[in-house]
């Protein structure tokens, strides 16, 4: 009696690995054996950098914003203060969408933060 392979849920297995293999370079696209080890480690960096795509973003939107602030004389630190202090609420994302696509709106904010940071200055002036 021949041993028994489970050969069809096999096939199945290394198709599948096959199949998320195509396009890399040689036997990693070819060979179960080495297809297998480059689809794991892929799938590792796929996990890694979905995570790290979201901190590259915020830095990309903290450049965005930092730009446009000094356009109008203010850094990022003190726009960020200013934004605080007047309460305003958006997060980074929606500031840097801002300030690429519509100046006038970032400039009005940018106004209050700025008119904020005068007035939170204005009593720490007369206390000391």
């Amino acid at each position: 009696m021949p041993r028994a392979t489970n050969s069809p849920a096999s096939r199945k297995r290394r198709k599948r690995v096959l199949l998320r293999a195509k396009g890399f370079r040689g036997f990693r696209s070819k060979l179960f054996r080495y297809a297998k080890d480059a689809v794991r480690k892929a799938m590792t960096y796929e996990y890694r950098d979905r995570k790290r795509r979201k901190g590259q973003f915020r830095r990309l939107w903290t450049q965005r914003i930092n730009a446009a602030c000094r356009q109008e004389g203010l850094t990022y630190s003190r726009f960020i203060e200013g934004l605080k202090a007047a309460g305003i609420e958006a997060d980074r994302k929606i500031l840097a969408d801002l300030a690429v696509n519509d100046a006038a709106a970032f400039s009005a904010i940018i106004a209050q933060a700025k008119k904020a940071l005068e007035d939170k200055k204005a009593p720490e002036a007369k206390a000391g």
